[in-house]
């Protein structure tokens, strides 16, 4: 499929919380402002650490976002869950622009591990899913390990995302 998309802007990341990318019933993005990301800048099915195929994409970090003031009173960080949960939403993603039928769901992961924080003064995160492997059958099942970077530094690693495309109605977390 030489004429798929390598990069998403803004507005594509809409239309795929809409609905509008994949089609109805396909993989959906949540929408503002659960979605974590601004752009998505690659996307490859070769290449990454397993030469399975990778997403790539950023978060433009403005002191006024939704999370600041409540995520701590006086420390603001943005919550290490919302960091996680953007590799779940790319992981979903990537399945449905493979062209993997059926809704997202979060299922789990292996490790996670934090060694800093994304702050108000951070400018720029950005985040990598490099695929091991994607399962097609009643479910598909991609396998993934994930980080965050925060103005180039690497702060966050998730290992074995696991994120599944459900003909049926989905039962867990939505990406």
């Amino acid at each position: 499929m030489a004429d798929r998309k390598t990069s998403f802007d803004y507005e594509d990341l809409l239309a795929c919380a809409r609905g509008d990318l994949f089609g109805p019933g396909n993989a959906q993005l949540p929408a503002p402002p659960m979605l974590m990301f601004d752009r998505i800048t690659d996307i490859s099915e070769t290449g990454g650490e397993f030469d399975k195929g990778y997403i790539r994409a950023e978060f433009d970090i403005h002191p006024d976002l939704w999370f600041f003031p409540c995520h701590f009173p006086g420390n603001p960080i943005m919550p290490g869950c919302l960091g996680l949960d953007a590799m779940w939403q790319l992981t979903g993603f990537y399945l449905g622009w493979l062209g993997e039928p059926g809704k997202g769901m979060a299922l789990s992961t292996g490790e996670v591990k934090f060694k800093g924080m994304v702050t108000p003064s951070v400018k720029k995160v950005e985040y990598g899913v490099d695929f091991k492997r994607v399962m097609r059958g009643r479910l598909v099942l991609g396998i993934a390990d994930g980080w965050l970077k925060a103005d180039g530094e690497q702060i966050y690693k998730a290992t074995d995302l696991k994120v599944g495309l459900s003909k049926q109605e989905a039962v867990g977390t939505a990406v």
